[in-house]
């Protein structure tokens, strides 16, 4: 007798929820890995505000409540799932860990890295798996120069930005240089961020000459021999990459010796830095932020609603990670909603296709997939002067100037650094 009445209740079951599933029925969330340091040196100053940006962003879009045309719910309607990996540890762990997010988690997108070196590691597995990828930090142009890639995207602008920004406002603030000297990182970020910005140089300001360059390894920490080197030098300027805790302990050791009473420091990722030196920056310091970001970007509703939403959550302001992070996923967005055509899900391919070449206005400006056969993105860049406000007790960057992104970024199908050498040619400023 159980038997007998377990199994029209069983059937009936089924039958209600057959009926009803066509009514209720939600499509499964789109998976997005989100890869970023999470520990280790390069955490505070970059890694966990750009896994913020993703946290208050994603959000946002799974609520509707980001600014038009990013309104519309998550992607297209469809809901989305983050999945964060930390990019602590070597290369090969890092590319085992994207492996693991596409093959085993099977995410829909990896959005994600800040290291270079990551990326150059990456960019050739994304390719072979048929992963779309978005770069959201590294700087190098090597990964669209070196190989045409299919899957992989960067919405934020190459270091070559960088290296001729800082040199164009360096040239228009000191105009009887005659010396600079420089100390980057020695990989792929710090040597090409000095090949670009000394290669400027010597197109902007032929007469100057690179006096010290200097090349400590990544994460060295200490830089006393360094600092003593530069002390020897008449350069009236220093160029500096440097990016992660190493900004902040080269920050702290040559203030304690007096370097930026002898020269200029130029900091062309500095703006990731000074809410967090506050006082401790040098006042005159060059600062850069990788584009129009945080205190450098434009005052528009867009920037306002991010600049506000991450300071409700934060309590501190956005800086440079946390943009280029929401510009990558707010380009992601786009680029899947453009391919979506009906209730179908877009496949890679047609996603990837779509992305190919948009233009858009983010909290950091506008964006046009110029570069890469329409896989790298270019903004405008701007520079300023740093300066701590006593009176608001508050970090500040003045004297800003704005350089177009065709004033500093190669054309179309020509490599950073022929473009460099051959002065430049076609630079729209």
């Amino acid at each position: 007798m159980s038997l007998y009445v377990r199994i029209p209740f069983a059937l009936a079951a089924l039958a209600s929820a057959a009926a009803i599933a066509p009514a209720h029925a939600q499509q499964a969330p789109i998976k997005i890995g989100i890869v970023s340091f999470l520990t280790g040196p390069a955490a505070s100053p970059f890694g966990i505000p750009g896994r913020n940006g993703a946290e208050i962003v994603l959000e946002a879009f799974n609520a509707g409540k980001a600014p038009a045309p990013f309104d519309k719910v998550g992607f297209g309607g469809t809901k989305l799932e983050a999945k964060y990996v930390d990019e602590a540890g070597s290369v090969q762990n890092v590319v085992t860990e994207f492996r693991n997010l596409v093959q085993r988690d099977q995410v829909d997108a990896v959005v994600g890295y800040i290291s270079s070196g990551s990326c150059l590691a990456v960019a050739p597995v994304a390719d072979e798996l048929k992963a779309l990828t978005v770069f959201y930090d590294c700087g190098t142009p090597r990964i669209f120069e070196e190989k045409a890639r299919s899957y992989v995207f960067r919405v934020s602008p190459h270091a070559t930005m960088d290296g001729v920004g800082a040199a164009r406002y360096l040239v228009a603030k000191k105009k009887n240089l005659t010396s600079f000297s420089g100390i980057n990182q020695n990989y792929a970020w710090g040597q090409d961020s000095w090949r670009d910005f000394a290669g400027a140089m010597k197109v902007l300001a032929p007469k100057a000459t690179a006096d010290k360059v200097l090349f400590p390894k990544l994460f060295a920490g200490e830089y006393g021999a360094e600092i003593s080197t530069l002390l020897t030098s008449k350069s009236q300027a220093v160029h500096t990459s440097f990016w992660n805790g190493d900004l902040e302990s080269f920050t702290y050791q040559q203030s304690a010796r007096g370097l930026d009473k002898r020269m200029t420091i130029i900091m062309t990722t500095g703006e990731a830095g000074m809410w967090r030196m506050r006082d401790k920056l040098p006042d005159g310091t060059i600062i850069g932020g990788r584009g129009a970001n945080g205190p450098l970007a434009r005052d528009t509703d867009i920037n306002k609603w991010f600049h506000q939403i991450y300071m409700d959550r934060y309590n501190t302001p956005p800086t440079y990670p946390a943009y280029q992070m929401a510009q990558s996923l707010l380009g992601l967005k786009l680029a899947y909603e453009k391919a979506k055509k009906g209730d179908a899900k877009p496949t890679t391919d047609e996603i990837a296709a779509a992305f190919k070449g948009i233009e858009f206005t983010g909290p950091a400006g506008h964006v046009k997939m110029a570069l890469g056969n329409g896989h790298q993105g270019i903004t405008e860049t701007a520079y300023g002067t740093y300066k701590f406000n006593k009176q608001k007790n508050m970090p500040e960057i003045v004297d800003i100037m704005r350089f177009p992104a065709e004033c500093v970024n190669p054309p179309a199908g020509i490599d950073a650094d022929k473009w460099i050498a051959d002065g430049m040619k076609g630079a729209k400023c």
